[in-house]
């Protein structure tokens, strides 16, 4: 019997059925086959109440991939991480903690370190390469600055632009399947930033509304909202159906459908905290009541843009993070796109502080690095880079002459130079395409769900007690790669996420915490909702005498994987999380880093 294929895609394609509904049947039957398979993926009905009695990881690996035969396909991520992230095997610590899209690796921080004078030393004579060593050199290959210049200036006029910002621009709408006939792009410092560019730049005076859709507290969606009240703009916020967090649709399209001024739609096509997805249908209602969209596409996977059908539908502005991957330290850009069809109608006298170029470090930063008169901060810029050169006449003896910039002293030296830019993080998303990517997602979050829900504190058959509650979407064939979850100790207290976040730390694992919002009750959840709700500050909604002042939602602990995330990575979370089924897990954790002299871990 040949065994399901787990593929949406291949499934459609595949049967080569003409009536739709044998197609839909096809995916039905298809998506509940799956559904089966991840619960058979671990003993079936079987409950863990004690850490030390876990299967092991070799053993659950064997399940996995014989639940799901087509997990083997995945392989050249394996093979990929294996040859150009094998800092994440050797620093033994796990990311949880961002979704994004990758520019770098860190084999180029590796390549360009060794490519310096001063590292030639430690080069390695083996034909067969060693491990590298522990980064030595945390500098950026290049910095940013920024350009105090309006929006729509910038969209219209541009400006002087480098040979890295022109390339870099080329390679990120390639990857964004993004035409330059139909959106111009500049450079931000983050995600806030361009958040409240366009806050600056929208004309709320004529389109005074400001709808979002976003199910947890987002840093940057704030900062535009407090810029856009402040040009008068009413704010709304889609809400979200308890207890599966999925879109108020009815609420949503009514709000959409308002016959008065309308405004920016602000939209991610999912959660990047609980991994619930949204239709991009919703994008053409808004554009068809008369809302500029902002489709906020952070929280997406790699590759997941080429699902879009952005040909059909181009939303007017589009965000997107790019960072680089896994790296120590996830900093980065992100992008600002805006419909060339809509730049007409900004304002155009706003100025606001985001908008920045990429500019060359000086050779001097990376040679006197501990002068701090020529230090370079790297808080917004992007690590990482490399620009490959092919250098025939003379070796360059800097490293600012290995990268050429284009400074017109080093022309003569290197005249005989060719530059291409190289951006292995894309690259390698590149490489391993739409279905293996999304495939080995769908495979191992809905793998952790089903071993996180596995996990029961002993001796509590007459009270249910699960050790992990999942909020939102859980086992679900279509789903984000990102689960949020709380752990609870055996009276069914919450244990404060950070406080889990903070352990973690100390094993090597990186978490989130994130604080869910707008979340809607109908009366059948009214006691969940007095009992769950708690604002910001833990005050509890029940509790409460200034509701109406205060944001209640949930404080959660939130895990997002990649297309490096690997079977290993997971299985040391859960193992994690299972030590909270020892009562008194976080007593002794606390006693033994004070024994160690190391900080004390607060409650």
């Amino acid at each position: 019997m040949q065994s399901p294929c787990f593929n949406c895609i291949c499934c459609q394609n595949s049967h080569g059925e003409k009536n739709p509904s044998s197609k839909i049947g096809i995916i039905i039957t298809c998506h509940r086959e799956f559904i089966d398979a991840v619960a058979s993926s671990i003993q079936p009905n079987s409950q863990f109440t004690n850490h030390e009695c876990l299967p092991s990881c070799a053993e659950l690996f064997a399940n996995l991939q014989e639940v799901y035969p087509h997990y083997s396909q995945t392989n050249l991520a394996d093979e990929i991480r294996a040859n150009e992230y094998y800092h994440l095997t050797l620093s033994k610590h796990v990311c949880f903690d961002y979704i994004g899209n990758g520019l770098f690796s860190y084999y180029q921080q590796q390549n360009m370190i060794k490519s310096h004078p001063i590292h030639d030393s430690i080069a390695s004579s083996s034909s067969a390469p060693p491990p590298p060593p522990p980064p030595t050199h945390n500098e950026p290959f290049f910095n940013i600055s920024y350009k105090s210049v309006s929006l729509t200036t910038q969209l219209l006029y541009g400006g002087q632009e480098s040979d890295i910002e022109r390339k870099m621009r080329k390679r990120i709408m390639k990857y964004m399947n993004l035409s330059n006939h139909d959106y111009s792009m500049v450079f931000t410092a983050n995600q806030s930033s361009a958040f409240k560019l366009l806050a600056d730049s929208y004309p709320f005076e004529s389109n005074p509304n400001l709808l979002t859709v976003y199910d947890h507290e987002n840093e940057a969606v704030e900062g535009m909202i407090d810029n856009a009240k402040k040009k008068g703009a009413k704010v709304v916020s889609a809400e979200f159906s308890w207890p599966n967090l999925r879109i108020n649709s009815r609420k949503l399209r009514k709000t959409l459908s308002v016959k008065k001024k309308q405004g920016l739609f602000v939209f991610p096509l999912q959660s990047k905290v609980t991994g619930t997805r949204y239709s991009y249908q919703w994008m053409n209602i808004a554009q068809e009541n008369g809302w500029h969209v902002v489709f906020e596409a952070s929280a997406l996977g790699p590759k997941d843009m080429e699902t879009l059908g952005l040909s059909i539908f181009q939303p007017d502005f589009l965000i997107c993070n790019f960072y680089k991957v896994f790296g120590e330290n996830p900093s980065g850009f992100c992008c600002l796109f805006v419909k060339n069809s809509t730049i007409s109608q900004l304002n155009k006298s706003s100025t606001s502080l985001g908008i920045i170029r990429l500019v060359p470090v000086d050779a001097k930063s990376f040679e006197h690095k501990n002068d701090s008169s020529s230090s370079i901060s790297s808080e917004n810029s992007v690590s990482e880079f490399q620009e490959i050169k092919q250098v025939s006449d003379q070796e360059p003896k800097t490293l600012f002459e290995i990268l050429n910039w284009g400074n017109k002293s080093n022309e003569k030296t290197l005249s005989t130079t060719t530059t291409s830019l190289e951006c292995r993080g894309l690259d390698h998303a590149d490489k391993l395409g739409l279905i293996l990517t999304s495939s080995r997602a769908r495979y191992l979050i809905n793998w952790l769900i089903n071993a996180l829900t596995r996990l029961q504190h002993p001796h509590t058959e007459d009270i249910h007690h699960p050790l992990v509650k999942i909020y939102g979407s859980k086992i679900h064939f279509n789903r984000g790669p990102a689960v949020s979850f709380n752990v609870f100790d055996w009276k069914g207290q919450k244990i404060d996420p950070t406080l889990v976040q903070k352990l973690a730390d100390r094993h090597n694992i990186s978490l989130s915490c994130a604080f869910l919002k707008h979340i809607w009750f109908s009366k059948m959840y009214d006691d969940e909702k007095n009992t769950i709700l708690e604002s910001c500050d833990g005050d509890n909604y029940n509790n409460n005498k200034k509701k109406e002042k205060m944001s209640f939602g949930v404080s959660v602990i939130s895990v997002s994987i990649g297309m490096l995330t690997n079977f290993e990575d997971l299985y040391k979370l859960w193992s994690f999380i299972a030590r909270f089924l020892d009562a008194d897990f976080v007593e002794k954790e606390k006693w033994r880093y004070k024994a160690l002299n190391q900080t004390t871990i607060e409650v």
